[in-house]
């Protein structure tokens, strides 16, 4: 009776131990092959291949950036899609990417309203940039209207402090406007705002107490930053952009640490049960070296019952080196393997 209980047990233990020695065999050839340009550069190209179907739905990938999320409305205008679905996890980023020219404002007038204090008060602003050096962020700190400081910030995490004398019930807003968005050779420049903090006592975050407005707005210049997910957040960008918000459904996916990918796909599964649409194509964006395995992906969780494209949005080049680009695609080609593996029980 021992016997034929363990058996099993071995049994088990050898397969997965063969799974083990397959993926360390093939993780090794993947990386041989790729550090050879001819094959790295083959396996790039595959991993990244775009191919549309004639689609109804669209679905775009909730991390995208946002000079992606602005190919993403070009697509939008050329083609009628019925539904937009921007997907990505549940997910809360102490920091909000204050990631265009625009006022960032906390209005302040329900949490002063027990501060009836006069006198010289602190007011910080917890922030930082993207950037270093000439390239750092600038912002301008507004109380009410009147502009009380202006500040650079770079990576380093810092808390911005000024002086003010008054009685805080006075202060209905406090604004942190960016004003040097820009991308080029230097990279991407983005603001990072996390809280406001007065007299070192009272913490007001950006979540639920804050309203961002561009500068220069192509459609609703206005968000409520009351989310707490990618793919809400990606439909807000897309909003700002100018794509009508009633054809956009975002579809949050439970918050995970791995396998983000995969667990999208499954909640826009439960979407489609749900909702029942018809549909006679998807087409998914993605970006660079990633497309391949949210392709996959998708066209697994599904069943294959739909006609699916990928869209893949090329990498901002200017930003990765050779060595960086090579290690990308060594990623996602250990990715693809790994994703092979645990979509077998789908």
């Amino acid at each position: 009776m021992i016997e034929n209980q363990i058996k099993p047990k071995r049994s088990s233990m050898r397969k997965k131990k063969v799974i083990i020695l397959i993926i360390i065999i093939i993780s090794i050839l993947s990386i041989v092959l790729l550090l050879i340009r001819p094959a790295s550069n083959y396996m790039s190209g595959y991993l990244s291949k775009s191919k549309q179907v004639n689609a109804d739905i669209l679905i775009v990938e909730g991390w995208l950036p946002d000079y992606a999320l602005k190919m993403a409305y070009d697509e939008v205008q050329k083609k009628d899609y019925k539904h937009i679905i921007t997907t990505g996890i549940n997910t809360y980023t102490p920091y909000y990417n204050v990631y265009g020219n625009g006022y960032l404002t906390f209005y302040t007038r329900n949490k002063f309203s027990k501060m009836n204090e006069s006198g010289l008060h602190s007011i910080e602003v917890d922030a930082f940039g993207s950037l270093e050096g000439e390239n750092r962020a600038h912002f301008n700190f507004y109380i009410n209207d009147s502009l009380a400081a202006d500040f650079y910030a770079e990576k380093q995490k810092m808390n911005f402090e000024i002086k003010w004398g008054g009685n805080l019930n006075d202060i209905d807003s406090i604004r942190i406007q960016f004003t040097n968005d820009g991308m080029g050779d230097y990279g991407d420049r983005n603001l990072f705002v996390k809280e406001i903090t007065i007299d070192h006592k009272l913490s007001i975050p950006y979540l639920n107490n804050t309203v961002y407005q561009l500068a220069k707005s192509y459609g609703r210049s206005r968000i409520n930053n009351n989310i707490s997910s990618a793919a809400v957040l990606a439909k807000n960008r897309l909003v700002l952009l100018g794509i009508d918000s009633s054809l956009i459904t975002p579809v949050p996916a439970k918050r995970v640490r791995v396998n983000r990918t995969l667990t999208s796909a499954l909640a826009f599964r439960d979407w489609i049960k749900t909702e029942n649409p018809d549909i006679n194509g998807i087409n998914i964006i993605s970006m660079g070296t990633h497309a391949r395995r949210t392709w996959m992906t998708y066209n697994k969780i599904l069943n294959e019952k739909y006609e699916i494209g990928i869209i893949s949005l090329p990498d901002d080049s200017s930003l990765y080196s050779p060595a960086k680009k090579a290690f990308k695609t060594v990623r996602e080609t250990l990715g693809i393997i790994y994703y092979w593996i645990i979509l077998l029980p789908y």
